[in-house]
């Protein structure tokens, strides 16, 4: 079947904006197709600096007939209803419908309404201009003199040509032609701007690839990084060095070339004195490149490699000697930088603090610091860290926040605290505590195990979050403008990476009274939805793990945060039940609880009734009644108090040993009988193994 190509030739595109257009060209041109009734076989859209690119295969060459019938008015009906019908259903008289029998509605009248598919290059030739024009870009604008024309087109740079061809392999492809913004589409193109700017035509896509490599240009942004990423590392290697991989920049380089070009440059081994960090920033920010180190030491090296969009003449000499000017001054800056902010200890850069606003409601950064200091003492003993370096550290941990390197390269924060702080005689496990306190910033941050970092990371991210809740700032839908789920997931990664028995309940509800009560009195309502939102992201992690979503919401239905309980015994918890329901005693234990508890929810809905007292032992009529009474007891005394110790394995193993006398239960015993008083109490003696088992999880919720 045919191939559609697509190219949208332009200006520079934004490499920010490259990935993010080729896959909305390749969602908007399918999803029309398959609207049209032009079912594919497989698409594929490409972006470079200059281009946009898209192959569809195997595009039917026409649309589908359709045919459909259109029910009408009932025979008889007034003359409005019978032309109204006609109108809608293209017809010219009622005598070309036919009438359907209804024994019970009465007839009505039926049209067979019949619809030849458009050629599929009819199709496209409407299609494609509306996508064009209705493209997602962030930011567009109209360009050059055609943009005073009523309907100009809004691209995201300059628009100058349009290939858009369709037809089998074996077959010459027409164009698809359409006209849009004064440009006429076709089949030709151009190569790289300045190695083989000349145009050329194209067919389909196999010979559209291979023309624009001919002419230096490589389409596809997967092989780009690819190009980039293995020419640096030989270069590295041949130097004797070893690259530093940045997988963000060399996705940006990548969309800045369509040619790429590799070569290394150097810089005065004398700014090494600066941080690495620096260093880094300086040269990947600026100039777009990647630093190298010694394999040995590991510390950077004076080089760097550049990513040039060209064969020079003299081999790229010119492009290295320019990079290395900029780099050279650059570094110049960012020495001078440094050497200002060691001159300023970060203590005496504290009394800054008090005239920068944190949050309108919440004040300036000098209450935040004082904020999280006094947590970070409270939660010292909690993780076994030493209070006193504990509040030095988080009295310093913000201090960098206005040092001259940060202002320049805020990628740095912390990171430079710690460099200053090692520099002032602090102790290490302070400075350590300054870099690490925003940690961890995602799913693949490391997180922080020394107790003092943990402590000054846990208060910074818990005052974040008790402080917006005490002022309504809470996520609602896709909005955290502060990033509030993030704080979450980072305090749940760091209770559970460093095993902490930390009762979030207990700290939230005790910073809100002892640090913001003065300000924000405590309400408990807002923070048990405090603990909810914890229980949703503690369930998110979970699921991130692997683990059943089914048994994450079990557990937390039986014991939520909002009691007190500790993100460790949740997860513990939850490991645990997966043990025992992956055995048989627990696959069957499980049947039987659920069946206590559906014929429960079934019986109470009737009833109109909660059978939650005791069962009386008075109406006992069969021994398998009294052997599940006893066993329910016994099981749920044994659970609680394993439970208490955190034994969690040793609280199932109880609740297991249920599992004979429920079998042994439904197997002799009639719930539902005549006998009013006998059928409750056998009610409340389901309600006993429910109330038994949920000292472990809700059962009920469990799948299986």
């Amino acid at each position: 079947m045919p191939d559609l190509l697509l190219e949208l030739f332009s200006e520079e595109i934004p490499a920010r904006m490259q990935a993010r257009a080729a896959d909305d060209l390749r969602r908007l041109v399918t999803e029309r197709l398959v609207e049209a009734g032009l079912v594919y076989e497989g698409a594929k859209a490409f972006a470079t600096p200059r281009r946009l690119a898209l192959v569809v295969h195997g595009v039917p060459v026409r649309q589908p007939d359709l045919r459909e019938e259109k029910k009408g008015p009932r025979v008889g009906a007034p003359d409005g209803a019978i032309q109204g019908f006609l109108k809608a259903a293209g017809l010219a008289s009622i005598t070309e419908a036919s009438v359907q029998k209804d024994p019970r509605k009465g007839d009505f009248y039926v049209a067979l309404i019949e619809k030849p598919g458009q050629p599929a290059n009819e199709v496209l030739r409407a299609l494609l201009p509306l996508v064009v024009r209705t493209f997602p870009w962030p930011k567009s604008m109209r360009w050059g003199e055609r943009s005073a024309r009523p309907g100009a087109l809004s691209w995201v740079r300059p628009l100058h040509g349009i290939v858009a061809t369709f037809g089998p392999e074996t077959e010459e492809p027409d164009i698809v032609e359409f006209t849009l913004d004064g440009i006429a589409s076709g089949n030709t193109t151009r190569g790289h701007r300045f190695l083989a700017p000349a145009p050329f035509t194209v067919r389909r896509f196999e010979d559209y690839a291979a023309k624009l490599e001919k002419a230096k240009v490589v389409l596809d942004p997967e092989r780009r990084r690819d190009m980039i990423l293995a020419d640096a590392r030989n270069l590295a290697f041949a130097q004797g060095f070893e690259l530093v991989e940045d997988a963000p920049l060399l996705e940006e380089v990548a969309g800045l070339v369509e040619w790429p070009v590799t070569l290394m440059g150097a810089f005065d081994a004398a700014f090494l004195k600066i941080p690495d960090a620096v260093v880094r920033a300086t040269i990947r920010n600026n100039q777009k490149c990647f630093v190298l180190r010694d394999p040995a030491t590991k510390r950077l090296a004076p080089r760097f490699i550049l990513v040039a969009n060209t064969e020079a003449a003299d081999g790229g000499a010119a492009i290295v000697a320019g990079n290395e000017r900029v780099i050279r001054a650059r570094l110049a800056d960012a020495a001078f930088f440094y050497e200002t902010d060691l001159k300023t200890k970060l203590e005496d850069r504290l009394p800054n603090f008090a005239q920068i606003i944190f949050h309108e409601k919440l004040g300036t950064q000098a209450q935040r610091i004082e904020r999280i200091e006094r947590l970070s003492v409270e939660l010292a003993p909690v993780v076994g860290a030493d209070q006193v370096q504990a509040q030095r550290a988080a009295r310093l941990c913000k201090a960098d926040l206005t040092c001259e390197v940060v202002g320049e390269f805020p990628e740095t924060q912390g990171l430079m605290g710690r460099h200053y702080a090692r520099a002032q005689g602090e102790a290490e496990a302070v400075a350590r505590a300054i870099e690490d306190h925003y940690k961890p910033q995602g799913p693949n941050d490391l997180v922080p195990t020394d107790p003092v970092s943990v402590a000054v990371a846990l208060a910074d991210k818990i005052d974040m979050l008790v402080s917006f809740w005490a002022i309504d700032g809470k996520p609602t839908g896709s909005k955290d403008p502060y990033a509030l789920r993030r704080a979450a997931l980072g305090i749940i990664r760091l209770a559970l990476v460093n095993r902490i028995p930390l009762s979030l309940h207990a700290v939230a509800a005790w910073h809100w009274e002892n640090v913001l009560g003065q300000q924000f009195p405590a309400v408990a309502e807002k923070i048990d939805n405090l603990m909810e939102f914890f229980e949703d992201r503690l369930a998110v992690q979970l699921r991130d793990q692997k683990a059943r979503h089914d048994l994450v919401a079990a557990v937390l239905s039986a014991r939520s945060l909002g009691e007190g309980h500790t993100l460790i015994s949740i997860v513990d918890r939850v490991e645990a039940l997966g043990k025992f329901l992956d055995s048989d005693d627990g696959r069957n234990l499980l049947a039987g609880v659920k069946r206590a508890a559906n014929i429960l929810r079934i019986e109470e809905k009737k009833d109109k009734a909660i059978y939650s007292s005791a069962p009386d032992p008075a109406l006992y009529r069969q021994a398998e009644e009294e052997d599940l009474a006893a066993a329910t007891e016994i099981a749920r005394d044994a659970a609680r108090a394993a439970v208490a110790t955190e034994d969690f394995a040793a609280a199932i193993a109880a609740i297991a040993k249920l599992r004979p006398h429920v079998d042994a239960f439904f197997d002799k015993v009639t719930v539902n009988v005549d006998d009013g008083a006998l059928r409750a109490n056998r009610l409340a003696l389901l309600n006993a193994i429910r109330d038994a088992t949920r000292v472990v999880a809700d059962f009920s919720l469990v799948g299986g």
